[in-house]
């Protein structure tokens, strides 16, 4: 389990009592990009990419947190039925070979999502959030425990910022 007393003095010397004076307002990304519940997975898969992000807040009309979606969400639908085989160019897949691909090889490279499932089908609606005032002891104990990738800061059901696994890790490497 990751504990915040195991991490001494970093070379810009930081020590432990300074760390365990942080909390979710010093260590978030306030720059969060979020989804609607009505987009398609499809549109969905291309913002994550294009984003290069890995999952993302899903919030209603009114701005309200709804709830979170990841990459991870995506993939589970794989075996649901909710995802068909569709057409696509091949030549991208060729180009990552020195030879030719059989019309069956191409056809297992092709996975392509419904577009009647949205979002709200797949996310998941229960999210951990924190106030800005939250330790950042408090949410790595609760990221540890329930294995959570990404945490929300919210303020009257609004998204104000973002803690993940990597702005942790930025923190404990920081010189």
């Amino acid at each position: 389990m990751l504990s915040l007393d195991s991490l001494g003095t970093d070379t810009a010397g930081t020590t432990d009592s300074d760390w365990r004076q942080l909390t979710a307002a010093d260590v978030m990304t306030r720059d969060v990009r979020t989804v609607p519940l009505d987009w398609s997975v499809d549109r969905l898969s291309r913002f994550l990419t294009d984003n290069a992000i890995s999952g993302a807040p899903v919030v209603d009309e009114a701005g309200r947190l709804t709830g979170v979606v990841t990459l991870t969400d995506i993939v589970r639908q794989t075996g649901s039925g909710l995802l068909d085989l569709a057409q696509r160019d091949d030549s991208f897949y060729q180009g990552l070979l020195d030879r030719e691909l059989s019309d069956e090889e191409q056809r297992a490279f092709h996975e392509a999502v419904d577009d009647g499932v949205l979002i709200s089908d797949i996310m998941t609606p229960v999210v951990y959030s924190v106030a800005p005032e939250t330790p950042m002891t408090e949410m790595v104990d609760a990221m540890v425990r329930g294995h959570i990738h990404r945490v929300l800061v919210t303020q009257n059901r609004q998204v104000i910022g973002i803690v993940t696994v990597l702005d942790l890790l930025r923190i404990i490497t920081r010189n």
